[in-house]
């Protein structure tokens, strides 16, 4: 009998499944990069705005020298941006890490965290990780059902997940319904409102949750340089809590886990308005081409608030994997979604509208 090596709630963990890159389907499928088409990833379709670009170019001379492990800068202009005070800011190697972050500095093994059915793998990540116990609350019309989430902490719980809006699904949740729910929450349970699509939302449903961390202690906002921003690959993220929160979560945060180029692009990108708008301009346009296209084939969908559309393309549970197959081998990427639990549905990206063209043609052909 071999040895079996680490905790057996590590060994339960099933790895996070990337979006499948391009090289990848090029290699598996004989097909030429240059025409293959990506909606997996939630990525901005943009790619690095010309800001950060410069912000960039700029610091290389400086990486032989290890980043600045507080990041000095970028706090500041966090801080000034989101009118907390530096030391309410934690940054991450992308968002993902400040949701292990928060597992890690709240939750001991044996105790619970909630989150809801259908939202982000990472979260049931996070909780097998410190061998923790999940309780996974049924959705509702596939988003957070908050009164259940509510009733579903008991008196071993110490963390909490929301998704706003949530991946996969796309839903939305007002500011009356979130602020309800923290009410709720006992003080000894933090709260993590994830909030990696933002920047997404149409100006009606913008709401500054980064200020409820001044009512509420237990409350941290996590946010994303990785969509709206452009800035995947460099993986930038934050969250903003009171200093009872930030405190621990520095003692474990990684030193230098965001890095030079990475603290810099950050910084040009953070207020680069017309970047933003030019992707909140695409995003909906792209989201109407979709829903039409949608609608033509009579598929049903669920309204997005993110840059991305959750489709059923059939009523099997092989539905997802085989639709998907079909893409690919016509070089369009998109995301199965059975992992979750959805094994008919796909999540697509969405792209510039010549992608979006392609990957409609090109799931018409695969449903014919």
């Amino acid at each position: 009998m071999s040895q079996q090596f680490g905790p057996e709630y590590v060994r339960a963990i099933a790895p996070y499944q990337a979006g499948k890159p391009i090289a990848e389907v090029a290699r598996e499928f004989g097909l030429d990069e240059a025409n293959i088409v990506k909606l997996a990833s939630n990525e901005n379709p943009f790619g690095v705005p010309a800001s950060s670009q410069q912000a960039m170019a700029a610091a290389v001379a400086d990486l032989g020298r290890y980043p600045d492990a507080n990041g000095f800068d970028l706090k500041a202009a966090l801080s000034k941006r989101y009118e907390v005070p530096a030391d309410w800011i934690t940054l991450g190697n992308g968002s993902n890490d400040i949701l292990e972050i928060a597992a890690h500095a709240f939750v001991q093994k044996g105790q619970a965290v909630v989150y809801s059915q259908y939202s982000f793998a990472v979260y049931a990540l996070a909780t097998q990780g410190v061998g923790a116990r999940a309780i996974v609350v049924p959705a509702r019309d596939y988003g957070h059902d908050l009164d259940a989430m509510a009733a579903a902490i008991d008196a071993d719980t110490r963390l909490v997940f929301i998704a706003n809006p949530n991946n996969p699904t796309g839903t939305f949740i007002a500011a009356a319904q979130i602020e309800a729910f923290l009410d709720k929450v006992p003080a000894n349970v933090v709260v993590v409102l994830d909030e990696a699509y933002n920047e997404f939302l149409a100006p009606e449903h913008q709401f500054e949750s980064s200020q409820w961390a001044r009512k509420y202690p237990n409350l941290l906002v996590s946010r994303t340089f990785s969509k709206a921003y452009g800035l995947a690959g460099l993986r930038v993220g934050f969250a903003i809590a009171q200093p009872a929160l930030t405190d621990l979560m520095n003692r474990i945060r990684q030193p230098f886990n965001v890095n030079s180029l990475a603290q810099a692009a950050a910084i040009a990108a953070l207020n680069d308005k017309p970047f933003l708008e030019q992707g909140a301009k695409n995003n909906a346009a792209g989201y109407a081409q979709f829903v039409e296209a949608f609608n033509e084939l009579g598929l049903q969908y669920v309204p997005s608030f993110g840059n991305f559309v959750l489709v059923k393309v059939g009523d099997d549970d092989g539905a997802g994997s085989r639709v998907n197959l079909a893409l690919l081998k016509q070089g369009v990427i998109v995301r199965p979604v059975g992992n979750y639990g959805l094994p008919q549905w796909l999540r697509i990206s969405i792209g510039l509208p010549a992608e979006n063209a392609i990957f409609i043609a090109a799931l018409k052909k695969a449903l014919a």
